[in-house]
């Protein structure tokens, strides 16, 4: 338990620091260059699709299993 603890503790810390660094360099340089929405709606597209190619071959793996173990 004080193992998980001390990692949990280490974790948090470099997470502030992170967070830290990273307002500063919003506050230093306030042109972040924000993606477009464009840009979110191809980005969920292609996951959501990637999602579902692979469910449907852990769906089809699954239902022909015993078929498939002579291969």
């Amino acid at each position: 338990m004080k193992n998980t603890a001390t990692r949990s503790y280490r974790a948090v810390r470099q997470l502030t620091a992170r967070l830290k660094e990273g307002f500063a360099e919003l506050q230093r340089n306030p042109d972040r260059g924000d993606i477009s929405i464009t840009t979110v709606i191809i980005w969920v597209a292609a996951v959501t699709g990637a999602l579902l190619i692979a469910g449907t071959i852990a769906v089809v793996v699954a239902k022909y299993n015993g078929n498939l173990s002579g291969i």
